[in-house]
Protein backbone atom coordinates (compact mmCIF):
# COMPACT_ATOMS: atom_id res chain seq x y z
CA UNK A 1 0.00 0.00 0.00
CA UNK A 2 1.66 3.14 -1.09
CA UNK A 3 1.55 6.34 1.15
CA UNK A 4 -1.44 7.77 -1.37
CA UNK A 5 -3.60 4.49 -0.58
CA UNK A 6 -2.98 4.54 3.14
CA UNK A 7 -3.88 8.22 3.40
CA UNK A 8 -7.42 6.73 1.77
CA UNK A 9 -7.46 3.61 3.42
CA UNK A 10 -6.24 4.61 6.91
CA UNK A 11 -6.12 8.73 7.43
CA UNK A 12 -9.21 9.31 5.86
CA UNK A 13 -11.18 6.54 7.21
CA UNK A 14 -12.89 4.73 4.07
CA UNK A 15 -10.73 1.26 4.20
CA UNK A 16 -12.19 -1.67 4.55
CA UNK A 17 -13.32 -2.40 1.73
CA UNK A 18 -17.09 -4.53 1.30
CA UNK A 19 -18.88 -5.86 -0.81
CA UNK A 20 -15.81 -6.81 -3.02
CA UNK A 21 -16.39 -8.53 -6.34
CA UNK A 22 -13.34 -9.18 -8.15
CA UNK A 23 -13.12 -8.74 -11.99
CA UNK A 24 -12.64 -11.18 -14.58
CA UNK A 25 -9.73 -11.22 -16.70
CA UNK A 26 -11.90 -10.64 -19.69
CA UNK A 27 -12.79 -6.88 -18.04
CA UNK A 28 -9.38 -6.70 -17.05
CA UNK A 29 -8.17 -7.01 -20.86
CA UNK A 30 -10.67 -4.77 -21.60
CA UNK A 31 -9.92 -2.07 -19.88
CA UNK A 32 -5.63 -2.56 -20.29
CA UNK A 33 -4.34 0.62 -21.84
CA UNK A 34 -8.40 2.34 -21.74
CA UNK A 35 -8.14 2.96 -18.07
CA UNK A 36 -5.04 3.76 -15.48
CA UNK A 37 -2.86 0.91 -14.77
CA UNK A 38 -2.81 2.18 -11.03
CA UNK A 39 -6.38 2.00 -11.22
CA UNK A 40 -6.67 -1.60 -12.32
CA UNK A 41 -4.07 -2.60 -10.03
CA UNK A 42 -6.66 -1.63 -7.28
CA UNK A 43 -9.53 -3.86 -8.73
CA UNK A 44 -7.16 -6.61 -8.83
CA UNK A 45 -6.64 -6.21 -5.09
CA UNK A 46 -9.82 -4.80 -3.57
CA UNK A 47 -12.00 -5.23 -6.07
CA UNK A 48 -15.32 -3.60 -7.10
CA UNK A 49 -16.19 -2.83 -3.86
CA UNK A 50 -17.46 -0.36 -1.43
CA UNK A 51 -15.41 2.02 0.78
CA UNK A 52 -15.77 4.38 3.38
CA UNK A 53 -18.97 1.53 4.81
CA UNK A 54 -20.69 2.40 1.02
CA UNK A 55 -20.28 6.20 0.86
CA UNK A 56 -18.53 5.38 -2.34
CA UNK A 57 -18.10 2.61 -4.63
CA UNK A 58 -15.15 1.62 -6.97
CA UNK A 59 -17.82 0.11 -9.91
CA UNK A 60 -17.00 -1.98 -13.15
CA UNK A 61 -17.46 0.77 -16.19
CA UNK A 62 -19.31 -1.63 -18.55
CA UNK A 63 -21.74 -1.59 -15.96
CA UNK A 64 -22.72 2.12 -15.89
CA UNK A 65 -21.43 2.59 -20.14
CA UNK A 66 -25.28 2.72 -20.71
CA UNK A 67 -26.38 5.15 -17.97
CA UNK A 68 -23.31 7.37 -18.98
CA UNK A 69 -24.30 7.65 -22.84
CA UNK A 70 -27.53 8.68 -21.61
CA UNK A 71 -26.46 11.24 -19.22
CA UNK A 72 -24.11 12.55 -21.56
CA UNK A 73 -26.31 12.58 -25.08
CA UNK A 74 -26.25 15.75 -26.49
CA UNK A 75 -23.55 17.35 -24.35
CA UNK A 76 -20.19 18.18 -25.74
CA UNK A 77 -18.60 15.55 -24.27
CA UNK A 78 -21.05 12.86 -26.24
CA UNK A 79 -19.59 14.72 -29.36
CA UNK A 80 -15.67 14.80 -27.68
CA UNK A 81 -16.72 10.47 -27.93
CA UNK A 82 -17.56 10.97 -31.15
CA UNK A 83 -14.92 12.76 -32.81
CA UNK A 84 -12.20 10.31 -30.47
CA UNK A 85 -11.26 13.06 -28.35
CA UNK A 86 -11.72 11.19 -25.45
CA UNK A 87 -13.21 8.70 -24.14
CA UNK A 88 -14.92 8.40 -20.74
CA UNK A 89 -15.90 5.61 -18.52
CA UNK A 90 -17.65 5.96 -14.62
CA UNK A 91 -14.96 4.64 -12.16
CA UNK A 92 -16.94 5.42 -9.15
CA UNK A 93 -19.98 6.39 -7.24
CA UNK A 94 -21.66 7.85 -4.62
CA UNK A 95 -23.89 6.07 -2.11
CA UNK A 96 -26.37 8.92 -3.24
CA UNK A 97 -25.82 8.30 -7.20
CA UNK A 98 -23.22 10.75 -8.06
CA UNK A 99 -20.84 9.64 -10.82
CA UNK A 100 -17.25 10.29 -10.90
CA UNK A 101 -16.24 9.85 -14.41
CA UNK A 102 -12.82 9.59 -16.18
CA UNK A 103 -11.58 10.69 -19.54
CA UNK A 104 -8.58 8.89 -20.97
CA UNK A 105 -7.68 11.77 -22.43
CA UNK A 106 -8.56 14.09 -19.74
CA UNK A 107 -8.33 12.36 -16.37
CA UNK A 108 -11.19 12.65 -13.56
CA UNK A 109 -13.05 15.30 -15.70
CA UNK A 110 -16.52 15.09 -14.86
CA UNK A 111 -18.56 14.69 -11.65
CA UNK A 112 -22.66 13.82 -12.19
CA UNK A 113 -25.01 14.92 -9.71
CA UNK A 114 -27.59 13.17 -10.89
CA UNK A 115 -30.03 14.57 -7.80
CA UNK A 116 -30.12 17.50 -9.40
CA UNK A 117 -29.47 16.73 -12.93
CA UNK A 118 -25.90 18.85 -13.11
CA UNK A 119 -22.77 17.62 -14.77
CA UNK A 120 -19.66 19.34 -13.50
CA UNK A 121 -16.48 19.79 -16.05
CA UNK A 122 -13.27 19.81 -15.20
CA UNK A 123 -10.44 18.93 -17.94
CA UNK A 124 -7.29 17.90 -16.42
CA UNK A 125 -5.31 17.03 -20.07
CA UNK A 126 -2.61 19.08 -18.83
CA UNK A 127 -2.43 17.80 -15.41
CA UNK A 128 -2.66 14.70 -16.98
CA UNK A 129 0.08 15.32 -18.80
CA UNK A 130 2.22 16.45 -16.59
CA UNK A 131 1.85 13.79 -13.75
CA UNK A 132 1.45 11.04 -15.57
CA UNK A 133 -1.71 8.55 -14.93
CA UNK A 134 -0.13 6.66 -12.23
CA UNK A 135 0.22 9.70 -10.24
CA UNK A 136 -3.26 11.19 -11.05
CA UNK A 137 -4.57 8.27 -10.36
CA UNK A 138 -3.29 8.52 -6.60
CA UNK A 139 -3.96 11.61 -5.68
CA UNK A 140 -7.37 10.67 -6.51
CA UNK A 141 -7.80 8.50 -4.03
CA UNK A 142 -5.28 10.79 -1.53
CA UNK A 143 -7.73 14.12 -1.81
CA UNK A 144 -11.31 12.14 -1.26
CA UNK A 145 -13.53 12.83 1.05
CA UNK A 146 -16.37 11.97 3.03
CA UNK A 147 -18.34 15.12 3.09
CA UNK A 148 -17.55 15.62 -0.78
CA UNK A 149 -19.59 12.43 -1.34
CA UNK A 150 -22.47 13.03 1.33
CA UNK A 151 -25.72 14.62 0.91
CA UNK A 152 -27.31 17.15 3.25
CA UNK A 153 -30.83 17.49 4.68
CA UNK A 154 -33.20 20.78 4.42
CA UNK A 155 -31.18 21.66 7.62
CA UNK A 156 -27.76 20.84 6.35
CA UNK A 157 -26.90 18.26 8.19
CA UNK A 158 -25.16 15.22 7.00
CA UNK A 159 -27.49 12.26 5.80
CA UNK A 160 -24.95 9.09 5.56
CA UNK A 161 -24.38 7.96 8.78
CA UNK A 162 -28.19 8.39 9.12
CA UNK A 163 -29.07 6.65 6.37
CA UNK A 164 -27.70 3.81 6.88
CA UNK A 165 -28.93 3.40 10.32
CA UNK A 166 -31.88 3.51 9.47
CA UNK A 167 -31.85 1.71 6.46
CA UNK A 168 -28.80 -0.36 6.69
CA UNK A 169 -25.85 -0.59 4.57
CA UNK A 170 -25.91 -0.56 0.90
CA UNK A 171 -25.53 -3.52 -1.57
CA UNK A 172 -23.29 -3.16 -4.12
CA UNK A 173 -25.93 -2.67 -6.65
CA UNK A 174 -28.17 -0.08 -4.64
CA UNK A 175 -28.09 3.24 -3.70
CA UNK A 176 -29.69 5.87 -1.30
CA UNK A 177 -32.37 7.63 -3.22
CA UNK A 178 -35.08 11.12 -2.60
CA UNK A 179 -38.27 9.64 -3.10
CA UNK A 180 -40.34 11.54 -4.37
CA UNK A 181 -36.62 12.34 -6.56
CA UNK A 182 -35.90 16.10 -6.16
CA UNK A 183 -35.94 17.03 -9.63
CA UNK A 184 -39.90 16.20 -8.84
CA UNK A 185 -40.11 18.70 -5.59
CA UNK A 186 -39.34 16.13 -3.34
CA UNK A 187 -37.27 17.20 -0.49
CA UNK A 188 -33.79 16.09 0.92
CA UNK A 189 -35.09 15.16 4.30
CA UNK A 190 -34.03 11.41 6.33
CA UNK A 191 -37.15 9.92 6.08
CA UNK A 192 -37.48 10.52 2.28
CA UNK A 193 -34.40 8.19 1.79
CA UNK A 194 -35.03 4.87 0.42
CA UNK A 195 -32.51 1.80 -0.78
CA UNK A 196 -33.08 1.30 -4.99
CA UNK A 197 -31.09 -0.06 -7.30
CA UNK A 198 -28.50 2.32 -8.74
CA UNK A 199 -28.92 1.59 -12.43
CA UNK A 200 -32.29 1.34 -13.00
CA UNK A 201 -32.78 5.06 -10.33
CA UNK A 202 -29.99 6.34 -12.33
CA UNK A 203 -31.91 5.67 -15.72
CA UNK A 204 -35.31 7.21 -13.82
CA UNK A 205 -33.34 10.47 -12.75
CA UNK A 206 -31.71 10.88 -16.49
CA UNK A 207 -35.15 11.23 -17.76
CA UNK A 208 -36.53 13.95 -16.20
CA UNK A 209 -35.16 16.44 -17.83
CA UNK A 210 -32.34 18.69 -19.39
CA UNK A 211 -29.12 18.00 -17.97
CA UNK A 212 -27.19 21.44 -17.26
CA UNK A 213 -23.48 21.19 -17.76
CA UNK A 214 -21.33 23.57 -15.15
CA UNK A 215 -18.90 25.89 -15.73
CA UNK A 216 -15.47 24.39 -15.77
CA UNK A 217 -13.72 26.68 -13.07
CA UNK A 218 -10.20 25.02 -13.31
CA UNK A 219 -10.65 25.61 -17.09
CA UNK A 220 -11.73 29.51 -16.16
CA UNK A 221 -8.67 30.35 -13.27
CA UNK A 222 -6.38 29.08 -15.91
CA UNK A 223 -7.60 31.16 -18.56
CA UNK A 224 -7.64 34.38 -15.85
CA UNK A 225 -3.96 33.15 -14.99
CA UNK A 226 -2.85 33.62 -19.15
CA UNK A 227 -4.29 37.15 -19.14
Amino acid sequence: MNKFFDNFYNYKGFGPAINSRLPDQETLDFYKNKLPERLIEYWKEYGFCGWGDGIFWLVNPSEYHDILQTWLQGTEFAKREEQGIDSYYVIGRSAFGDLIVWGNTSGQSIDINSNFGMIFPTDYSEKLKERGEERTVDLFFATMSKNSLNEKDVDEELLFERACKKLGLLEFDEMYAFVPALALGGTNKLENLKKVKVIEHLNFLADLGEKRVMADIVAMSNELHKK
